[in-house]
């Protein structure tokens, strides 16, 4: 038996890259066209951070609060955990980031947007765009195939990075809310990293400017 100092972290993986990658070409042919549903939801996300309505807040937090919810479930818990047996306890933490943010920006309405003047909230703002347009496009640049692209609101990166943008954005900061996606940026980036994908640098990057 090898000593354990002998293992690197890629003899823990679980899945190669392409069986990773088929997992979403399947997941977007079985959900389709909700992708464009959820795309349609961080417009209407970004129309409401503008409109500055009493409302807003609260139906910001329930848009994200459902998609952290459906990434949850069926992502999470009905397809990655049939390659990933870890995506069963990923799942209970989307789930308790969904609570949080109904807790947060629905019950306490603390999802507001006053000014979007300070560097912080401008940050906030592209990033949530990066995580809309951007991301699911960056895929295509390292030669994931365009049915293998991760979309905001039915997968994890996308949705995590795009909720960490406006959690950057909003007028008070409510830093517990940071927590589970944080978490995620360096779980995901480390997964990414262990298979050598060409992507991984996004999580990576993002997790570290966020410590």
């Amino acid at each position: 038996m090898s000593e354990w100092w002998t293992y690197r972290p890629s003899d823990f993986l679980l899945f190669s890259p392409r069986t990773y990658y088929r997992l979403f070409e399947l997941y977007n042919a079985d959900i389709w066209p909700l992708q464009i549903v959820t795309l349609l939801t961080g417009a209407a996300i970004l129309v409401l951070v503008r409109s500055r309505k009493s409302c807003s807040g609260r139906v910001i937090a329930a848009m994200l609060a459902a998609c952290w919810l459906w990434v949850a479930w069926a992502f999470h818990w009905q397809r990655y955990s049939t390659i990933n047996w870890a995506a069963s306890y990923f799942a209970v933490g989307f789930a308790i980031q969904a609570l949080l943010l109904i807790w947060v920006g629905g019950v306490r309405d603390r999802f507001q947007f006053d000014s979007l003047k300070s560097a912080r909230e401008r940050i906030g703002i592209v990033i949530f765009v990066f995580a809309l347009l951007v991301q699911p496009l960056a895929g295509l640049l390292v030669r994931r195939q365009w049915t293998q692209v991760e979309v905001f609101g039915v997968t994890p990166d996308p949705t995590v990075v795009a909720t960490l943008g406006l959690l950057l954005a909003v007028s008070r900061v409510n830093w517990p809310a940071f927590v589970v996606p944080v978490l995620w940026c360096v779980l995901g980036g480390a997964t990414l990293y262990v298979m050598g994908a060409a992507d991984g640098f996004r999580q990576a990057i993002l997790s570290a400017l966020l410590r």
